[in-house]
This record gives structure tokens, C-alpha cells and sequence, in this order.
């Protein structure tokens, strides 16, 4: 088998990339890297300084200045690594339902999405990396060895991030997922910079009705093509 020097994977929010990314670095030996936890943060800072996220200089002054640290896990609760900002673990606070609404706004302001990128590309041009995002493939790292683009249907989404709310105990409708996620998927595929997308060069892979294990050998089956 031949490996890949780096490893884009992209796709909508609960399409599964992150599953498949984490299982794909576990495999290769390689870092996890999920991009998306850089933005929630960002987004998780101006709503406790802000309030909310609409001043679009504001957020980006922020994003430019904010100290975003991603670690190995430092406790077995079920994270995948530590998310940090200014020191502070927010690993499970970005997961919230206000960063859950907020964040693809936050994602699509230029500023904000030119200084999270710098870091990113300084992260994955060192190698033996499994990045996931919305960009990756196309801005990020479109030098990747392997693209791939996860997809599954807005109704299978919403049901996955309701199920995994549920298992934490949080309280929330799953209609309330599901109009929050066509929302956003809206505003990510429509944004003037990075729109959400497949590159040109990427696989294209459907999740619905197909377990994790059944996507990461379909995966796995690709690297003898790299």
C-alpha cells in the first residue's frame, strides 16, 4: 500500500468526515486534524465577548488575535483532542447549540477565514496529516495526495447530531437540528470565499445507510491509487 503524504477530506456538517478522518489517522499512523473545531472556537469567543457574531470586523479582530491551541486528548470523556483558547479547555463548550447556529456565519467572514487558514496550511505541509473541513481540498492543502468529499442526505445528518445531543444529555428537538443544518448548509455553499464544494480532483462518497466501517473501507481501498 502506497500512503498518502496528506489526506484532505471534506464535506457538510454530520456527513461523518470526522469519524472517517479520526479512523483513517488511527489507521495510517498519521495526525488528526478536524479544521472546523478552529472556527467554532473563534465563534465560541465573540459570543461571550459579543454577544453575537454580526460585526464582522470585530469577530475577524478577534480571529487574528485569539490563542487556538489543538492537542492530544488530556482525558478519556470521550473527546478526540483538547480544543484551547487562551489556555482555557473548551472542548465541549463549541459544541453548544449557540456555536451550532453561529458558526457558519463565523466561517464565512474572509478575515476570519485568512487566519485560520494560515495556520491550518502550517499544520498540514508538514506531512503524515488527515485534515477535515469544507476547504480543505480546494484552499487549504489543494496540493493533498488523496481528496475526498463525504456526503449523505440533510435528514440522515440532522438525525446523526440529534442521536449524539441526545447520548449527552442535551435537550433539543430534532426539527431544531434539522432546520438549523439546512440553514447552514445554505450559507456554506453559497459563500463568496471557500464555498463548501468538492475539488474537481476529489472522490465523491455517500454515507447514508452505510456504517462507519463500511466508508473507511472504502476509503482504504483508495490508497493503493495515490
Amino acid at each position: 500500500m502506497k500512503r498518502p503524504y496528506i489526506v484532505a477530506i471534506d464535506g457538510p456538517a454530520a456527513s461523518g468526515k470526522s469519524t472517517l478522518a479520526e479512523k483513517l489517522a488511527d489507521f495510517l499512523g498519521y495526525l488528526y486534524f478536524d479544521t472546523g473545531v478552529m472556527y467554532r472556537a473563534v465563534t465560541l469567543a465573540a459570543l461571550r465577548k459579543f454577544g453575537v457574531v454580526d460585526d464582522e470586523a470585530l469577530v475577524t479582530k478577534l480571529a487574528e488575535n485569539i490563542d487556538i491551541d489543538v492537542r492530544p486528548p488530556s482525558m478519556q470523556d470521550g473527546r478526540r483532542y483538547d480544543v484551547l483558547v487562551n489556555g482555557e479547555d473548551v472542548t465541549w463548550q463549541i459544541r453548544c447549540p449557540e456555536v451550532d447556529a453561529n458558526v457558519s456565519q463565523v466561517s464565512a467572514y474572509p478575515g476570519v477565514r485568512k487566519a485560520m487558514t494560515a495556520q491550518q496550511r502550517r499544520i498540514g505541509q508538514r506531512g503524515q496529516v488527515v485534515m477535515v473541513g469544507r476547504d480543505i481540498g480546494t484552499v487549504v492543502l489543494p496540493e493533498a495526495d488523496l481528496k475526498i468529499y463525504l456526503d449523505a442526505s440533510v435528514e440522515e445528518r440532522a438525525r446523526r447530531r440529534y442521536l449524539e445531543m441526545q447520548q449527552r444529555g442535551e435537550k433539543i428537538s430534532y426539527q431544531s437540528i434539522l432546520s438549523s443544518m439546512r440553514r447552514r448548509d445554505q450559507i456554506d455553499s453559497t459563500r463568496e470565499v471557500a464555498p463548501l464544494r468538492p475539488a474537481n480532483d476529489a472522490v465523491i462518497l455517500n454515507s447514508d445507510g452505510i456504517t462507519a466501517e463500511e466508508v473507511l473501507e472504502r476509503v482504504k481501498a483508495l490508497l493503493t491509487d495515490c
